[in-house]
């Protein structure tokens, strides 16, 4: 038998095919086909770039082996292989290992790491229209959610399925594919979002969809979306995600961490529980992060949940005349509820944005513990077992 040998994998139930980690890898030892995304072990130098890039974890996956798995036999995954029954006691082994313990500790600084579904969350339907097999929708409608004076713009956009099957549960994602190629001739590749309507639809009982849309100056999927009109055809892929989803049982408290755009999934998530259970009273708390009201996503509608539905907090970092205040300040405020949340089985944390929230919620929630004599790493890694941890964060 061959020396055995780690290689780096990435698990296609988890993977959303945001293609971050291939645009990142210096070693160009990541591609993708139309189904997945994976790594080539002959390229791989272990190099960790990729590690906290990764909004979902699942490219932190790793298996001990004789022979390292081709790049073809990993595009016919649906799942990742169990680990072979191989002796693991070999001295290259363990020295690989020890070097490869150091690199990953540095690089899960202020990574999400990997997450679990909740128990009760309906399973879900993953990478059913792919790159080359695409689906296409109907624009029934784009519409601004943010002031015409403020500079950010921000796009509610509903897209018509029509007859066509495409199953999608709150806190996944969908890609947009742009057309026209890049700079190398390539057809671009898809731009993930992630969806903003409950899974009966944006009206319920239509096979439609909404996605949440920033325009970036630069982006060429943003301004083409953010540009489209009604009538208009677009090509999807997905859906995507397997972790970041509804939890079904009712008695489980949601503590949902957003600034900007990552308020999509959990507009999905109370649009649910609302036509689900109208009637259901302290399940819910929204912290909510921006630079003003103005350019805060569905700040109107928010408005309209009742508080007792659920607990509503906003954070703005760029109020004229007032102190910068951001979610991780909130959280402090509130620290009496997120601590009992933190105490509680069925209590959950979602955290969805920009990756640079992701240490100062992080540091609020070690020092909300701290406060209450609890380890968070320990009580973080707990909740991540038990599904009760998401992240998704770019």
């Amino acid at each position: 038998m061959n020396q055995p040998l780690k290689q780096h994998l990435i698990d296609p139930e988890i993977c959303i095919r945001c293609y971050t980690c291939e645009m990142t890898c210096p070693e160009e030892a990541i591609e993708h086909d139309d189904m997945n995304v994976v790594v080539d072990a002959s390229k791989c130098n272990f190099c960790m770039d990729c590690i906290p890039v990764c909004p979902t974890g699942s490219i932190d996956e790793w298996r001990v082996v004789a022979e390292p798995y081709s790049v073809e036999e990993q595009f016919e995954w649906m799942e990742l292989p169990a680990q072979e029954d191989l002796p693991e006691d070999d001295t290259g082994l363990e020295a690989l290992d020890d070097a490869m313990a150091a690199l990953l500790a540095e690089a899960h600084k202020g990574a999400g790491g990997k997450v679990k579904a909740p128990a009760s969350a309906s399973k879900p339907t993953i990478n059913l229209f792919t790159i080359g097999k695409p689906a296409k929708a109907r624009v029934q409608g784009n519409y601004r959610l943010t002031d015409e004076g403020s500079d950010s713009d921000v796009r509610h956009i509903i897209l018509d399925l029509g007859s066509l099957p495409f199953p999608v549960l709150e806190g996944q994602s969908v890609g947009i594919i742009p057309p026209g190629t890049d700079a190398d001739g390539n057809p671009h590749l898809p731009r993930l979002y992630s969806v903003s309507s409950p899974r009966d639809g944006e009206r319920p009982n239509f096979n439609n969809l909404s996605l949440t849309v920033k325009r970036e100056e630069l982006g060429v999927c943003s301004n083409y979306a953010c540009d489209l009109k009604a009538g208009d055809t677009v090509q999807l892929t997905g859906p995507f995600g397997a972790t970041f989803l509804l939890p079904a049982d009712h008695d489980t408290h949601l503590l949902m961490i957003c600034t900007g755009t990552g308020s999509a999934p959990f507009r999905a998530f109370t649009m649910r529980r609302q036509r689900e259970n109208p009637r259901l009273k302290d399940t819910l708390t929204l912290v909510f992060g921006a630079r003003r009201p103005e350019e805060l996503p569905y700040f109107g509608p928010l408005g309209k949940v009742p508080d007792d539905f659920m607990a509503k907090h906003f954070a703005f970092s760029r109020v004229h005349g007032e102190t910068k205040h951001y979610v991780q300040d909130e959280l402090r405020q509130e620290a009496k509820k997120v601590g009992k949340l933190l105490q509680d089985p069925k209590g959950h944390i979602y955290i969805c944005g920009l990756k640079a929230m992701e240490q100062g919620v992080e540091e609020a929630l070690k020092d909300i513990a701290r406060s209450i004599s609890l380890n968070w790493v320990e009580v973080r890694d707990k909740m991540r077992e038990d599904g009760r941890y998401h992240v998704e964060t770019y």
